[in-house]
């Protein structure tokens, strides 16, 4: 029934994600053209140095949904309610001290540390005021969010996405038509943005579901220990994740021009995107997995985690193989003028993500137990290590793209390591694992990856052959997953879920 569920959900934020990953890219286009590359080197590096907090609703977010999650797979509707209460004053507390840390600490780093062009500084700093407030509400909306989606209410979750990537399009299209400072406007819109968000999550979930009541403080000492312990543990690994990307970004601030940092930001932005689909799969993924674990369904527990790693991966793949193969076409039909080194850069950050998709769902299996402690203090070592790697590799002259083979390096060991805690945290076998799951994935890559060079040196070098190796890589992943990726159970459940959802279509219409 799980696996099932996972699939109706996937499905429904793909199909929805498909429309966010254009709108956000063409987005992106825009702003660039707007503001041009040394403003969006600048607004990515003010950006990037407020999201380093970004572990601490993240942290939460992970805490909130496990418990959740946990309460619902033993159908404990007081626990949920405990659960709510607790959270969102630990929420409170988070939104006060980042604030507080933002406006005192934060803003003297920026004003004396970050290197933002004189003639450009008034407006950095009134766009990191903006950010940090957009930060806040950040805060807020997280508990809500992850509330949704321990409900697995994906088709609310997807179509909110929607809804915010076209109003980001709008501000982007708006920025041509502002007469003032399109930097400062840009923040400020941005901002406004993120409140009328949070206030509709916030809305939504007080009125939708029963545990989420301001009226009545169900408290528990002994649930705030148990969270305090998982999240405390938990914020090693946002921390380290902070550093994996926002703090390189901030160092390459430090040691190359805005180019190579808008190049970065570009890069790490179009990985983002091409993994928001197996990110969804992922997200679907949370709440079953922990459900089954708390129901003491170990079987079905296995086979969300196994299939579930092979899906993340697949999700990206199939758009990251013809990325990979035609990325100077993409970029320049895309941004005209891309910064320099943004090619490379771009395929790196694609490969990093691909290495992290696979470890996702072991993860969130990790969560299951509740025992964060030494996963996350070795993990989360890994992570902050990439950070003085990349520091030690660029003080000795190393071109800037030596940050992504870095993390890349560091990404293998973590995936080897997420295995070997997941199998004693859990007791998920280890060699199953990788004659079911990576073996499948390396002959997926294979042959897709064979099949579409081939294409590529049999063509001439133009734009039509760029568009049909696209099509042909999607086409022949997509062949390659469904028949040598999938086991036989899980090929009949998805195309159950594929004939359902074309029949009701076809009725519908």
């Amino acid at each position: 029934m799980s696996s099932s569920r996972v699939l109706k959900n996937t499905l429904a934020l793909y199909t929805r994600q498909i429309i966010i990953i254009f709108i956000t890219l063409y987005s992106l286009r825009v702003v660039l053209n707007e503001l041009g590359t040394d403003d969006y080197g600048v607004y990515s590096v003010i950006t990037g140095f407020v999201t380093l907090l970004a572990f601490l609703p993240g942290s939460m977010a992970s805490a909130t949904q496990r418990f959740f999650s946990f309460a619902m797979g033993e159908n404990n509707s007081e626990k949920l309610k405990q659960t709510f209460s607790v959270n969102l004053l630990m929420y409170v507390a988070i939104a006060v001290i980042a604030y507080g840390l933002l406006q005192t600490v934060g803003l003297w780093y920026v004003t004396e540390y970050l290197k933002i062009p004189d003639e450009r500084f008034d407006a950095a700093i009134t766009l990191y005021h903006y950010t940090s407030l957009m930060f806040v509400f950040s805060i807020f909306t997280a508990p809500f969010i992850a509330i949704l989606i321990a409900h697995e209410d994906m088709h609310l979750y997807a179509m909110v996405s929607v809804v915010d990537a076209v109003a980001k399009l709008g501000v982007a299209l708006a920025l041509a038509y502002v007469d003032s400072d399109v930097l400062v406007f840009y923040g400020l819109a941005l901002f406004a943005l993120s409140a009328c968000l949070a206030a509709f999550y916030i809305s939504v979930c007080v009125k939708k579901y029963a545990e989420c009541q301001l009226r009545k403080l169900y408290w528990s000492t002994s649930l705030l220990k148990e969270i305090l312990g998982f999240t405390v543990w938990t914020l090693l690994g946002q921390i380290s994740t902070a550093f994996r990307n926002q703090a390189v970004t901030v160092l390459v601030n430090q040691m190359f021009n805005p180019a190579i940092v808008a190049a970065r930001a570009i890069a790490l932005n179009v990985a983002s995107q091409v993994a928001v689909f197996s990110n969804n799969l992922n997200t679907g993924l949370y709440p079953p997995i922990i459900k089954s674990y708390a129901a003491k369904q170990k079987d079905e527990m296995m086979s969300l985690v196994f299939n579930g790693s092979k899906l993340t991966f697949f999700l990206m793949w199939v758009f990251a193989l013809p990325m990979l193969l035609e990325m100077e076409a993409i970029l320049t039909l895309w941004l005209k003028t891309p910064p320099p080194a943004t090619v490379l850069f771009t395929q790196l950050a694609i490969v990093e993500s691909l290495i992290f998709a696979l470890s996702m769902p072991l993860a969130t299996a990790a969560r299951a137990p509740g025992k964060m402690a030494m996963y996350e203090f070795i993990l989360g070592s890994i992570q902050i290590a990439i950070f003085f790697v990349s520091w030690w590799v660029l003080s000795l002259g190393y071109s800037a793209e030596w940050v992504f083979y870095v993390a890349i390096a560091a990404n293998v060991l973590m995936f080897k390591m997420r295995l070997l805690l997941v199998n004693y945290l859990t007791g998920l076998p280890v060699l199953p694992y990788y004659k079911k799951v990576v073996v499948p994935i390396l002959l997926v890559l294979l042959l897709s990856t064979l099949s579409s060079v081939l294409v590529l040196h049999s063509l001439p070098n133009n734009l039509f052959t760029a568009t049909f190796v696209i099509v042909f890589s999607m086409a022949i992943s997509t062949i390659a997953m469904y028949y040598l990726g999938l086991d036989k159970h899980w090929r009949q459940k998805v195309a159950t879920v594929l004939q359902n959802k074309l029949f009701k279509n076809m009725k519908l219409a």
